[in-house]
């Protein structure tokens, strides 16, 4: 049975960063901003942004695999010699409908390289992609969050199937299902601080799968996000970013031990202005179950229209 791409690989899969990571004020139309930042890697932020507004944000990923988490947990190191790298592209845009509503969707493309027991195998092409609706429910006052509700679905549009065996894995590009999820988001100011955590409940739809009926377990994302605003633009950035999933089911029959989890930990340092919003950071897999363990190099920024 094939394993689902790590999903370290997809953690471009949360870009709210593009919100600026902004305090937002709603005064009839005007939106005033503060504490700008290019907001956490992966967790996402609560507040949208304004009616008519377009923002775009590229990423630019580099993972590199140093080992394996096996079906109990147990880190396995890779043998001298193996290796594991991949190199993504993601495009994440987003536009205001109303002050509190926005529609975004975000694309990936991606690089793979594999070298296995003295041979190597590399191939790129386009990952899956995902559409969001996002809805500001509760503006933060004192005492209370700035509150978002989250619809989201992801496409198969990487390559899941027709795998080549002299390419060692280095094609699969998607796991070749629907994911349906749903969503809360929250972000409270604390100056100098900005806190941010997330909770999507993912539901991905049966699939084929080079002729077996393939039903992916249901999964768990929860992010949480610090950062911290110095002087002249500068904030760090600390975050924790998690998934649990179900076993998977082949034919109607589940397969034990086909589970999946990880746990990564993030730094990074950004830089803003009230053009562009910037962000470098680190991310490292801690530990997880059936899962790569990743070390990943990041950096992003944030532009709007």
């Amino acid at each position: 049975m094939r394993k689902i791409f790590n999903a370290s690989f997809f953690v471009v899969l949360l870009f709210c960063p593009l919100l600026l990571s902004a305090e937002e004020t709603q005064s009839g139309e005007q939106c005033e901003y503060e504490m700008l930042s290019a907001g956490p890697f992966t967790t996402w932020t609560a507040p949208v942004c304004c009616k008519g507004q377009f923002v775009v944000q590229p990423y630019l990923i580099y993972n590199k695999t140093r080992g394996f988490y096996d079906a109990s947990g147990d880190y396995n190191s890779f043998a001298g010699g193996d290796r594991k790298n991949q190199l993504q592209e993601s495009l994440y845009a987003m536009l205001g409908v109303t002050d509190r509503l926005e529609l975004s969707g975000q694309i990936y493309y991606q690089e793979n390289y594999v070298k296995y027991a003295g041979e190597s195998a590399s191939a790129n092409g386009f990952g899956d992609s995902y559409l969001y609706l996002r809805y500001c429910m509760v503006d933060e006052k004192e005492g209370l969050p700035h509150i978002t509700g989250l619809l989201q679905m992801k496409f198969p549009t990487g390559k899941y199937e027709d795998l080549s065996e002299d390419k060692l894995g280095a094609d699969l590009m998607g796991t070749g299902s629907y994911d349906p999820a749903v969503g809360l988001i929250m972000t409270k100011t604390l100056k100098p601080f900005k806190l941010h955590a997330d909770l999507i409940y993912n539901v991905p739809l049966e699939t084929k799968i080079d002729g077996f009926n393939i039903r992916y377990g249901q999964y768990l994302n929860y992010d949480v996000g610090v950062e911290y605003f110095l002087p002249k633009g500068f904030n760090l950035l600390f975050e924790l970013n998690g998934l649990v999933q179900g076993n998977t089911d082949e034919d109607g029959e589940r397969i034990d031990g086909s589970d999946y989890k990880y746990l990564v930990g993030g730094l990074g340092v950004g830089w803003s202005n009230e053009t562009i919003q910037t962000l470098l950071a680190y991310q490292r897999t801690l530990l997880g179950t059936n899962a790569d363990a990743n070390d990943s190099v990041m950096l992003t920024f944030v532009y709007s229209f």
